[in-house]
């Protein structure tokens, strides 16, 4: 029986190897993995849980029996069996004085453990910036393009037969190199081929350590190879450009939200949304919630998603503290995608082969291409003093 279910699970593992490969060329081809390939992983992983709780149920049957209750050597139990307790309840002494042997605390290794199933996972941050920014496939290693750089606009009234006024327009042909992110870890080969919940697990570990650091990047990558130019990079943004004394003393990181979302609009840009760490969003509640005049004026929850002045909030751990950025992010970033995460293994690597080690490497390949950085406000939440 356990064999059967061992073949089933290779199977599995077979079939989530395929969809995997077909999602990674989903992502390349459309920009994002198709629903049915998306249910089609889900449905497997399932599977994959259910065959290898089985297995487990069936290990634990065919171990032997627990020994048999041990006697019960308590201080209580030894109180209780002690004959001078006896004459003492039985009114043939008026006090009693037993002498009980210390409990030894410790475990005993003839008793199986109780193995559970699966395995506890660590934490798995959300993330969130990449669902702000459109992507497309790239099938090279840099991303070239040519972006409006100043215009100014002359338009004016003109009389019949007077000269009419000229503008003006200039271009900047943008290049932006294609970065890795990538990691990798040893494991066994016993533990891949004997543990395949295991096995699989670290396979998604190593998918979100990539991802996780991609939403990092994409906030505050420097541009400097081989990083990525993100979000937050000098140029990629236009500077909200506000001193703590234009804010007030009440409610001052509203007031400055408030202020970049009127300046985006009057820019051209309408914001979508506003990006902040998950702790300054924390802050903004709480004053709020503690401020007559904010909790009486603010909505930050409508049909649950938090939203400020209207416009929705996302928090992302990828950006650095006390730092905001609001605006048209749809338009003013694209992400390209010239890989998506792929996971390899191998044995040829290093002494992998004589020490039965297999090595796992996770990468994904991409580029973050700043097209208009007028479409973005962003600077320090708590600006410096006039």
């Amino acid at each position: 029986m356990s064999e059967a279910i061992m073949k089933a699970l290779d199977s599995i593992e077979a079939k989530m190897t395929v969809q995997s490969e077909k999602a990674d060329q989903e992502m390349k081809t459309l920009g994002k993995v198709s629903a049915d390939t998306k249910q089609a992983l889900d449905n497997l992983g399932i599977q994959q849980r259910e065959f290898a709780d089985r297995l487990t149920v069936i290990e634990q049957k065919s171990s032997p029996a627990a020994p048999t209750e041990k006697n019960d050597e308590s201080w209580g139990a030894q109180v209780v069996k002690a004959s001078a307790f006896t004459d003492f309840v039985g009114g043939r002494t008026q006090k009693a004085r037993i002498e009980v042997k210390n409990t030894l605390v410790g475990s005993d290794t003839n008793v199986a453990p109780d193995r559970k199933p699966g395995v506890v996972p660590g934490a798995f941050q959300m993330l969130s910036i990449e669902s702000l920014l459109n992507a497309v496939p790239t099938s090279s290693n840099a991303i070239e393009f040519t972006k409006e750089n100043v215009f100014t606009n002359n338009a004016a009234e003109a009389a019949e037969n007077a000269a009419k006024a000229e503008s003006s327009l200039t271009w900047t042909l943008v290049n932006m190199p294609v970065s890795t992110v990538a990691h990798w870890i040893k494991i066994s080969r016993q533990l891949a081929m004997d543990n395949v919940a295991l096995a699989s697990y670290v396979n998604n570990r190593m998918r979100y350590g990539v991802q996780r650091k991609v939403e990092t990047q994409l906030c505050t990558g420097d541009g400097t190879a081989p990083n990525i130019s993100g979000i937050f990079d000098s140029g990629n943004y236009t500077a909200h450009g506000y001193l703590s004394g234009a804010l007030g003393t009440v409610l001052s990181k509203l007031v400055l939200i408030r202020k970049m979302i009127a300046d985006s609009w009057a820019a051209g840009y309408p914001a979508e949304a506003i990006l902040l760490n998950p702790v300054d969003f924390a802050a903004i509640e709480i004053d709020l919630m503690t401020t007559v005049a904010g909790s009486a004026r603010v909505n930050v929850d409508a049909a649950g998603v938090m939203r400020l002045f209207g416009i929705p909030v996302v928090q992302s751990v990828g950006v650095t503290a006390d730092t905001v950025a609001v605006g048209a992010f749809s338009q003013a970033y694209m992400i390209h995608n010239r890989e998506g995460v792929i996971v390899e293994m191998s044995e040829s690597d290093g002494d992998n082969f004589t020490k039965n080690l297999i090595t796992i490497r996770a990468e994904r390949r991409l580029a973050l291409a700043t097209e208009i950085p007028g479409a973005i406000r962003a600077g320090d939440l708590t600006p410096a003093a006039s």
